[in-house]
């Protein structure tokens, strides 16, 4: 096997735009005094990656049951979702400990990660593993005997490669999903690594989690690597996550800039937003089966602030989803 790796990937015009304003708007939001660091917004902000990171991997626990969890509070829960809970909290109060160009940090991640879970915690699995949908195999992962030499070179990669971090940070998140390197816990711990990338390139992300921004963005997401596996290329995985990235990049600077040139402008952001809610729920009313982008379209917002809407209408049982992201629609709940 070759020491060197090469990730199959392709710089595009698109891709080196999205890392121009991307630094842009890191550099404009760094400059307001409202993003300074507060370790309750810290706080607030780590129990929602966790809740979120967990959520994707169909943890059952809610954001106020992830909540009480990390405070130490009984709840009535999945004993195994629980675990996770504490599991995932000890790893992120560790996470400016853990250096995301180093190998052995990963492995001692995971064993904290998935400790009580699965048997080969922060260790590479011993066997081979496949992600199913139902009984279709969409994604196998590397045979077991090629992984820790295909690790080792992901990660001299990652050290030694050009890139900028925002597109090694993708880079890596796209190939070590393709490898799965573990018996189970890859998808919380590719989102976690790419955070810690990015966290290491600029704190803002710290802020801004990866979790946060799949979980919104869960369907596509899976959408995308499906296309980027079938073309063995991460390319379009690449501009995928940047997209997301600039989206809530610009959120955020619009928010910022408006607290602090136009003062009460947040109680009309509230107003807004809820009457964004009062229309999702007026069209899902007349179709459930409406799909985010379609109620984007119908409403006049981002696709971004639709997903925010649903899983916060979810989040408060206003609405419930039957059936698969593909095929399934929403029910309103009357009250």
């Amino acid at each position: 096997m070759s020491d060197k790796y090469n990730p199959p990937f392709c710089m595009t015009e698109e891709i080196t735009n999205l890392i121009v304003e991307i630094g842009e708007l890191v550099g404009t939001i760094s400059t307001f005094e409202s993003m300074n660091p507060n370790p309750v917004l810290r706080r607030e902000s780590r129990i929602k990656t966790i809740y979120s990171s967990l959520a994707i991997e169909q943890n059952t626990l809610s954001l106020d049951q992830v909540t009480d969890v990390v405070n130490g509070k009984r709840i009535l829960g999945v004993p195994k979702d629980i675990h996770e809970v504490k599991n995932a909290y000890e790893v992120y109060e560790k996470a400016s400990e853990l250096n995301p160009y180093k190998l052995t940090d990963l492995l001692k991640a995971h064993k904290i990660m998935m400790s009580g879970l699965v048997k080969e915690a922060g260790i590479f699995r011993s066997g081979n593993v496949g992600i199913y949908a139902g009984t279709f195999l969409i994604h196998a992962g590397t045979p077991a005997k090629y992984v820790p030499d295909l690790m080792k070179q992901l990660f001299e990669w990652l050290k030694k490669s050009k890139y900028h971090p925002l597109v090694k940070s993708c880079i890596f998140h796209y190939e070590f999903e393709f490898i799965h390197p573990f018996q189970d816990g890859n998808g919380r711990m590719g989102r976690l690594w790419q955070s810690l990338i990015l966290q290491a390139w600029k704190e803002i992300f710290a802020w801004l989690p990866v979790e946060t921004l799949i979980h919104e963005n869960q369907e596509e997401y899976y959408k995308v690597l499906q296309v980027a596996d079938s073309e063995c290329d991460s390319t379009l995985f690449v501009e995928f996550m940047l997209q997301m990235i600039r989206d809530a990049l610009r959120e955020i600077s619009v928010t910022q800039r408006d607290r602090d040139v136009v003062g009460g402008v947040v109680d009309d952001v509230v107003v807004s937003m809820a009457s964004n809610e009062d229309n999702v729920i007026r069209y899902l009313k007349k179709d459930g089966s409406m799909s985010s982008k379609q109620l984007s379209d119908s409403i006049g917002v981002t696709q971004r602030q639709v997903q925010r809407i649903l899983a916060n209408l979810k989040e408060h049982g206003i609405i419930i989803r039957h059936g698969n992201n593909k095929s399934g629609y929403w029910e309103v709940v009357e009250k």
